[in-house]
């Protein structure tokens, strides 16, 4: 009996030499003691700090170290149900019973649903190779932004022809804490010079579960005919007096009428004196007539000019014209063809005349000038031939008796 007592006596010893042995194991393990964290000048430790989705916080943690090494990091970690966030600093290094204080930032995650607020966990963990520091959880309180609303979706096609309408179907939602009241959506294409704007009156909060918190609204944006085929922003905006939230897309015009002036050729050639002719095709992508004036560009060595200065284009037609350029001199020339709707330049094209030689009238002139010369030439030897010629001595006649 006396040996089991023995027994018994050695083995509570050896597990209290081993619960002691752990408890100064994991006291030598812990690298900092925390002693306070702040969330925006906010004390956290006990307190349950309050937090907006979507915002950014500042993170200060004040410590005292209980060891003395290098190497050492300080991590924040945002857990929620979708969503984490983190940040960590660069290593530094601690000494034994020093206090230290290191800041962090950390945007809130913005995964709140059906509810206005929820909890979210903050963890601390300050560790390096040795050693390793993990303070308790702490909780906060996230909630929704005071007045706001998200744009969750534009749908519309992502090309439309010029001289279309292209429908815009834009769905927002209230995404803050409380009602909106008197929203505005507006649409626009910018560089289209194109707005559409919709009251949509009161969005109720998430919490109103009579009410729908969210609204689509449709928008008909009528493309010009001559909208210039190409990409195109589309922005949607919505506000009243507590918020503004905006977002945009890519659309792309088309226009079988990509310019309203179409040249086969753009330089030709041509002798000094003589005329190149260019054809002009002018386009009208309207849905209503149009009347185009055609201005060309001359100067001392080019002459231009066009078969019509006024053009009259029905809708969605072309016409064609001529152009011509007379150079005067030998050289390359180019010229600008400027085509107006009233005082608005729609187009512009430059033409090219790569002038060689002399003109085939100044060749026949010449040819006319050498023949007659020669006929002169001619002329004037035979005259110079008859003059030198000598007189033939007249028969004399002996007088006559009868």
């Amino acid at each position: 009996m006396n040996t089991k007592n023995l027994w018994v006596f050695f083995f509570a010893l050896a597990s209290i030499l081993l619960v002691a042995n752990n408890f100064v194991s994991a006291s030598a393990s812990e690298l900092v003691t925390i002693n306070a964290v702040e969330i925006d000048d906010v004390s956290a430790l006990g307190n349950e700090v309050a937090v907006v989705a979507g915002e950014t916080i500042t993170v200060k943690v004040f410590f005292t170290a209980l060891q003395s090494t290098s190497d050492v990091k300080l991590k924040l970690e945002l857990e929620g149900t979708k969503v984490s966030e983190e940040a960590v600093t660069a290593p530094f290094t601690v000494e034994r019973e020093k206090k230290y204080s290191k800041t962090l930032t950390l945007t809130i995650p913005s995964e709140l649903q059906d509810e206005v607020s929820d909890e979210l966990t903050l963890d601390i963990k300050i560790w390096n190779g040795d050693f390793r520091t993990e303070d308790n959880k702490i909780s906060l309180n996230v909630q929704r932004p005071s007045y706001n609303a998200a744009i969750m979706s534009i749908d519309s096609a992502q090309s439309v022809e010029a001289g279309k309408v292209l429908p815009v179907d834009v769905v927002l939602k209230n995404t803050g804490y409380n009602r909106l009241d008197d929203v505005f959506v507006t649409v626009k294409i910018g560089a289209l010079g194109l707005e559409r704007s919709s009251y949509l009156g009161d969005l109720v909060a998430i919490e109103n579960k009579n009410n729908d918190d969210t609204v689509t609204k449709r928008f008909l944006i009528e493309i010009p005919s001559d909208a210039k085929a190409g990409a195109y922003t589309l922005e949607v905006k919505a506000s009243n007096n507590d918020f503004s939230v905006s977002q945009s897309k890519q659309i792309a015009v088309k226009n079988e009428f990509s310019s309203s002036a179409v040249v086969a050729d753009i330089k030709k050639s041509a002798s000094v004196g003589s005329e190149a002719e260019f054809e002009l095709v002018i386009a009208n992508p309207t849905n209503k007539l149009r009347v185009f004036r055609i201005v060309t560009e001359s100067n001392g060595d080019l002459t231009t000019g066009s078969s019509a200065q006024l053009v009259s284009v029905p809708a969605g037609e072309t016409k064609t014209i001529s152009v011509t350029a007379k150079p005067s001199s030998k050289g390359d020339f180019t010229f600008d063809v400027s085509i107006f709707a009233g005082e608005e330049l729609v187009d512009s094209v430059k033409l090219g005349v790569l002038a060689e030689g002399r003109s085939a009238n100044s060749g026949s002139i010449v040819a006319l000038t050498i023949i007659l010369v020669i006929i002169f030439l001619v002329l004037l030897g035979a005259l110079i031939a008859l003059m030198k010629k000598k007189p033939e001595q007249s028969e004399e006649f002996g007088e006559s008796y009868y």
